[in-house]
């Protein structure tokens, strides 16, 4: 173990830049920590809104994800990634007058970029050879670009913060490829995915809906991840 005049350290960008990377680097017990992985997945987006109170099987669009995950140790992970599809909604099942009179439905692209934490629930990386999958947490925030409508019904922003959450379980298969089964909601901030919120109560073309009911967003996928092994693991004996 080597010591630094602290000074020198964080009274240069040079340091404070270096101090964070061997942060990032060497946190963690064990050389598992020094794993990088990148990939991608296959999925189906789904939503909740004022044209769907609840998840319809009918309204999975699909959907593409590519990450990059840096395994800070056996329990945690942090993940990047980039996630893009389809949404669709509409009121072919209205549950009440409304949505009867309003019969209106929605096709919308989605860009999602997103840094997340990972949990996991058991050490499925000390040894493979006993134990190869855990169940996980995820929780972080993103940024989703929403497709412009062909009319908008009120004025707001296509970009906005999102918060990822879910659950997921994976597998390795072997020391380099892993796989993984994920379900994430997307809690939004705004009310216009389906571009339909309070409206014009004025104009009864019945293009308006709960503007204090935010729409959320789903994301159900199946990925595959390959791991580079960076720095090498030397092995220490008491």
């Amino acid at each position: 173990m080597f010591y630094a005049d602290r000074s020198i350290v964080l009274n240069s960008p040079g340091g404070v830049a270096l101090l964070f990377f061997l942060a990032f680097m060497f946190y963690g017990n064990h050389c598992n920590a020094q794993k990088n992985e990148v990939g991608f997945g296959i999925g189906a987006f789904n939503y909740t809104g004022e044209l769907a109170r609840k998840i319809k099987a009918k309204n999975f669009q699909p959907g593409l994800s590519f990450h990059y995950r840096r395994n800070l140790n056996e329990a945690v992970s942090l993940r990047a990634g980039f996630t893009g599809g389809w949404l669709y909604g509409d009121d072919s099942h209205p549950f009440d007058a409304l949505a009867q009179a309003r019969d209106t439905s929605f096709s919308k692209g989605i860009i999602e970029l997103s840094s997340v934490m990972e949990y996991h629930f058991l050490d499925f990386r000390e040894n493979p050879k006993i134990l190869r999958w855990t169940p996980y947490f995820f929780l972080g925030a993103g940024v989703a670009f929403f497709g412009q409508p062909e009319e908008k019904t009120e004025e707001y922003s296509n970009v906005q913060l999102v918060i990822p959450f879910g659950l997921g379980f994976k597998y390795i298969i072997n020391p380099r490829w892993q796989i993984g089964v994920e379900g994430g909601v997307r809690k939004t901030f705004f009310d216009h995915i389906d571009n339909i919120s309070g409206g014009e109560l004025d104009v009864k073309n019945y293009a308006y809906g709960n503007q204090h009911d935010k729409d959320w967003y789903y994301f159900l996928g199946v990925s595959l991840s390959y791991t580079f092994y960076t720095i090498p693991c030397p092995y220490m004996f008491n």
